[in-house]
């Protein structure tokens, strides 16, 4: 059974993914963010372990994450639903940790794949939307330590952390994609530094990972020259 879900591992992470954040266009925004968001970010996790279960070790910490992250879920639905910021700050340095690892690791899986296949391409596809959940773990976590190190017209201080969460992710895949609108601006030298490392981050796996990934594309798809 895990065998055959290891093979459509790219395919349930990417929509988990995909989910997370589009979710709250097919679902009641507060009842997508209060009620669905942790639950599937819960199970987004354990798709991130069926993709590196076949490392064991490094399957077993992320399942200790998964327990953290879950102990946390539950002591906020104990807690009525209304999560302090410890809590949301314990919950954010996990899946930024977790986030780094498959990151890194759907990358290596891609990178030491001899033919590019569906498969593939679609994990070239999931690493590049987990680098925009790795810096929007970042920003949150600069945000949440040091309150006003982003600034704009979408983070209103008299708003939420839910809806200012949501403009972070915004930001995040902003910045990643560098299309830069300009709501939401780094307003101290943390913020700007995190920003330079997704614009990066973006880059660098633009021109260097799917540059490799296309390359053993055109390799393989190659017609033998007639001799």
């Amino acid at each position: 059974m895990i065998d055959k879900l290891y093979e459509y591992r790219f395919n349930i992470f990417i929509t988990t993914q995909l989910i997370i954040l589009f979710g709250s266009l097919l679902f009641p925004p507060e009842f997508f963010d209060n009620a669905l968001s942790p639950i599937l970010f819960l199970i987004n996790t354990l798709t991130g372990i069926l993709l590196i279960s076949k490392k064991k070790k490094l399957m077993w910490f992320l399942i200790a994450l998964f327990a953290i992250s879950l102990f946390v879920f539950g002591s906020s639905i104990f807690q009525r639903g209304v999560i302090s910021h410890d809590n949301l700050l314990i919950q954010l340095s996990v899946y930024f940790l977790f986030h780094v690892i498959v990151a890194y690791q759907i990358v290596l899986q891609i990178w030491k794949a001899k033919r590019v296949n569906n498969t593939v391409v679609i994990g070239l596809m999931s690493g590049y939307i987990s680098l925009g959940f790795v810096a929007f773990f970042i920003f949150s976590i600069i945000e949440i330590v040091a309150p006003g190190s982003f600034v704009g017209a979408m983070l209103d201080v008299n708003s939420n952390d839910t809806v200012r969460l949501d403009s972070i992710m915004y930001y995040a895949y902003i910045t990643l994609l560098t299309i830069g609108y300009g709501e939401i601006v780094p307003a101290t030298p943390v913020a700007q530094k995190a920003a330079i490392l997704t614009g990066l981050m973006g880059q660098f796996y633009l021109v260097i990972v799917t540059a490799i990934v296309v390359g053993k594309y055109l390799i393989n798809t190659e017609k033998p020259k007639d001799s």
